[in-house]
């Protein structure tokens, strides 16, 4: 029977110390010998599992925790703060990460003979406990990893099981809302996938719920179930990250920046930035540029 442990040695095999792009299609490795400090990033769908230490997650007012022996569903686009807070030398945070493809999750979910029910609210991040059904395919998986040669012909074939267990746990009805055009989860990731594209024009909720297929009550609530933020917010931090990767990117002032992001005032642009990471924009950009990351990596 295989186990966590036996996780954790081909993760430490195949991975050192940060995020390792592996040959395997959209799978990722992270290794940390230490905690780190908060730090804001956006996730993309992705299933992720946590082998060794131990991850928080502040998604909106929700503060979520998950650490060895645990898997993660993102099911939307989703700004948050992140941080490791178990790593050490001695027993390093150690996760796996899988980018989910639609058409390949899609289906997976037709080829079911009756699919999981609807939940009553969208959910845009899950965390469940790992069972030996899931773990046996995410290490035969990584074990492909040592015969590069069998990644072309098998990790598809893994990949489809992965998502299959996934598809018949605890994650399965928020699954099938990501692939169901009618779902509310589809209709507010369409409400993001606008968010993300306009995020420097005025935001109107009357505008989204259109895009959405929704009444604005009914898209407000579903939103804020999904995302655990206001449209408002959401728009903000999609905003300030944009603006951070910009100020380290550029040579121009905060103003030109907050600007660019949507921000009339650059009064209210520094207030909005200082309150959300920690700094006001120049100096936490030099800060940056001197050798901090922009971003964090995802799980």
């Amino acid at each position: 029977m295989v186990t966590l442990d036996d996780l954790c040695r081909l993760i430490d095999r195949q991975c050192g110390e940060g995020r390792c792009k592996t040959a395997a299609p959209r799978v990722y490795l992270t290794r940390s010998t230490g905690c780190t400090a908060p730090m804001r990033t956006l996730y993309e769908p992705l299933f992720c599992v946590v082998a060794q230490g131990a991850k928080r997650v502040m998604l909106g007012d929700r503060r979520i925790e998950y650490g060895a022996g645990s898997h993660v569903v993102v099911s939307l686009d989703l700004p948050v703060s992140t941080e490791i807070h178990r790593a050490s030398p001695a027993t390093p945070y150690l996760a796996l990460s899988m980018a989910l493809d639609r058409a390949i999750l899609a289906d997976v979910l037709m080829a079911l003979p009756n699919g999981p029910a609807r939940p009553a609210e969208p959910a845009g991040l899950q965390v469940s406990p790992l069972d030996a059904a899931l773990l046996d395919p995410v290490i035969r998986l990584l074990g492909l990893l040592e015969r590069p040669e069998d990644i072309p012909m098998l990790a598809p074939l893994i990949e489809r099981e992965i998502l299959y267990r996934l598809a018949t746990g605890d994650q399965g009805a928020m699954l099938r809302q990501i692939v169901l055009a009618d779902s509310r989860l589809s209709q507010v990731s369409r409400a993001i996938a606008w968010i993300r594209h306009h995020f420097n024009e005025p935001l109107r909720v009357e505008t989204l719920a259109r895009v959405a297929g929704m009444s604005p009550s009914t898209f407000h609530r579903h939103f804020k179930a999904a995302t655990a933020m206001s449209p408002l917010q959401f728009q903000k931090q999609i905003r300030l990250q944009e603006a951070r990767r910009l100020l380290v990117s550029q040579t121009s002032d905060a103003a030109t920046v907050g600007f660019q992001v949507g921000y009339e005032s650059p009064s209210q642009f520094s207030r909005e930035y200082s309150r959300l990471f920690g700094a006001p924009p120049a100096r936490d950009a030099a800060g940056l540029r001197a050798g901090g990351p922009v971003l964090d990596p995802p799980p």
